[in-house]
């Protein structure tokens, strides 16, 4: 785990498939998100043979971004070998990133497990998979679930079986996430991930990201989003099934420089006065004057008295408590009246 998944939102560069079966593309995608200053980039680990049928058709997005006859085809395409993925771990090492990659089949999860990976990424499609969730729930580590396509009533099953399976309901993330490439924005409903949160005590929440642009994962993180998910690519009109709906290296940026604005300006939640306000305080708040020449026994009336700055003096707060007083000494007017 490198020292960048120490802050508070962890921030998955979601590079998928986007290396399109090059390593090359792969490293460069690797240095994008490290310069980026995300905490971990994702890849996706599985065995096309083990994943698809050869008949199974490709989903609509795939369809228009890929010019494969078939989804077994176009997976085929796309795997990492064991070698790329040696590479490709190695690399994010020297880019002081974390590598991740979601794992689709038990072949798959053991070429990450022997890899020493400690925390697993499990797509929106394996939110259903039994076998899947039991196989990594069993390893007692860290689960990212990404729960697109799915009801509430599935999203608890499946954290009951990775539970029942051996990790802990406190290393679980639960992603909100909307299965669609793009996400139309009416279609987003970020208040979900309020709706997971209650019905998930102790569960960690975020939000994994498909709409355009950058401002909705802003909004999750402001939402209280712990993980925030987007694609990154290199160039969008890249051939492949998820470059257009990713973001480019300077959007990407710019997301996570947003990212880290809001997180600190979340704050922890008490009502105090600031450091950088503090200063100001004197000089803005006001404090009980006289409102002209009063003398030394003279009774403090409504008339006598105002409230002016600097706030140095008597809290106006104490108004009621000096009507009526006797004054110790004269005052001129705007002369601050003694505690």
């Amino acid at each position: 785990m490198t020292q960048r998944s120490q802050r508070g939102v962890f921030v998955i560069a979601e590079a998928g498939v986007n290396h399109n079966g090059s390593l090359d593309l792969g490293r460069r995608l690797v240095d994008a998100a490290s310069k980026a200053g995300a905490d971990a980039v994702k890849f996706q680990t599985f065995r096309a043979d083990a994943l698809a049928t050869a008949t199974v058709p490709k989903a609509s997005y795939q369809e228009s971004n890929d010019d494969a006859s078939t989804q077994l085809e176009m997976l085929r395409r796309l795997e990492l070998s064991d070698d790329e993925h040696d590479a490709l771990i190695a690399h994010c090492a020297d880019n002081d990133i974390e590598f991740l990659s979601t794992s689709f089949d038990r072949e798959s999860v053991e070429v990450l497990r022997h890899r020493g990976i400690q925390r697993w990424k499990i797509s929106s499609c394996d939110l259903t998979n039994l076998p899947h969730l039991r196989l990594i729930g069993g390893f007692g580590q860290e689960v990212i679930l990404s729960t697109g396509m799915a009801a509430l009533d599935e999203v608890l099953q499946a954290v009951s079986v990775l539970e029942q399976a051996g990790t802990d309901r406190s290393q679980i993330s639960v992603l909100h996430c909307s299965t669609a490439y793009p996400t139309p924005m009416p279609e987003v409903n970020l208040r979900a991930m309020q709706t997971l949160a209650d019905a998930l005590p102790g569960v960690r929440t975020g939000y994994s990201d498909h709409t355009l642009g950058i401002e909705v994962a802003i909004a999750a993180t402001a939402c209280g989003a712990r993980v925030i998910e987007k694609h990154l690519t290199l160039d969008k009109t890249l051939p492949g099934p998820d470059h257009r709906a990713s973001l480019e290296p300077e959007e990407f940026a710019s997301m996570v420089c947003a990212i880290r604005h809001i997180e600190a300006a979340l704050g922890n939640g008490v009502k105090r006065p600031m450091m950088s306000e503090l200063a100001n305080r004197d000089v803005a708040r006001r404090s009980l004057v006289a409102a002209c020449a009063i003398a030394e026994g003279e009774v403090f009336t409504e008339e006598n008295l105002t409230v002016k700055r600097p706030g140095t003096g008597v809290s106006p707060m104490l108004w009621d408590e000096y009507i009526g007083r006797v004054a110790q000494r004269a005052y001129q007017r705007d002369d601050l009246i003694d505690a």
